[in-house]
């Protein structure tokens, strides 16, 4: 029976498994989305919301509670300054989790974890490349393999 038995073990140790959590949610918070699968997004994504909510908290102690489980300190400066005000008006729900495809590998069921607010993208236009024109294509040439 599994009475009191909460979380996956997904095949691993106690110490493999929050080295895994640990570098899955330092990914999340450094690139905003990563894919990765199903059961390992559905455990990741309570860790993610606990660190999310210490960046609300935004207080020293809360910055060192998130510093011993978040691998990089980089990433723990832009959670605190970028990723928890940005969460400041929501109570939970920082996180989605997307089935996608699954896996050629070994038909593992992927799923892409991200935040629910994204930083917003600066979009520009792609200006042509001075210098040369575009190159037309020949009508003989086109004649040629048509016919």
């Amino acid at each position: 029976m599994r009475h009191r038995m909460a979380g996956r073990p997904l095949g691993r140790n106690s110490s493999h498994r929050r080295a895994l959590f640990r570098a899955l949610v330092t990914s999340l918070f450094e690139h905003e989305r990563i894919e990765t699968t199903v059961p390992k997004a559905k455990e990741a994504r309570s860790f993610a919301e606990k660190m999310i909510t210490l960046a609300k908290q935004g207080d020293l102690p809360a910055r060192r509670r998130a510093l011993a489980f978040i691998r990089k300190e980089s990433v723990v400066k832009s959670l605190f300054s970028d990723i928890g005000p940005r969460f400041a008006n929501r109570n939970g729900g920082y996180t989605r989790c997307l089935r996608t495809r699954r896996r050629t590998g070994d038909g593992a069921e992927m799923a892409i974890l991200e935040l629910t607010e994204l930083k917003a993208q600066v979009v520009t236009k792609a200006e042509p490349e001075k210098g040369k024109p575009a190159k037309k294509a020949k009508p003989e040439a086109a004649k040629a393999k048509a016919g």
